[in-house]
């Protein structure tokens, strides 16, 4: 899984480095509008399938200290 991870995160490094790009050629507002909330739809979607996987591990495992790490993920994801 960390393969994928890592992965997802090159993607998302790519999107926004040419995001970067974009701007300093002062593309069209609106492109670069569409690819900020991509870049923002990705990092969701890696938040979320990273969350799922730790919920899913802490869950499984009856360490109170794997409950804590939960308690910990999920005030931090609803901040």
């Amino acid at each position: 899984m960390t393969k994928n991870y890592g992965q997802r995160i090159n993607n998302i490094s790519g999107q926004i480095n040419g995001i970067s790009r974009m701007i300093q050629e002062e593309k069209d507002c609106f492109e670069i509008l569409t690819q900020l909330k991509a870049v923002r739809s990705a990092i969701d979607s890696l938040m979320n399938k990273y969350l799922e996987e730790k919920v899913d591990s802490c869950i499984s495992s009856n360490k109170s200290e794997d409950k804590q790490t939960l308690k910990k993920l999920f005030l931090k994801v609803n901040k």
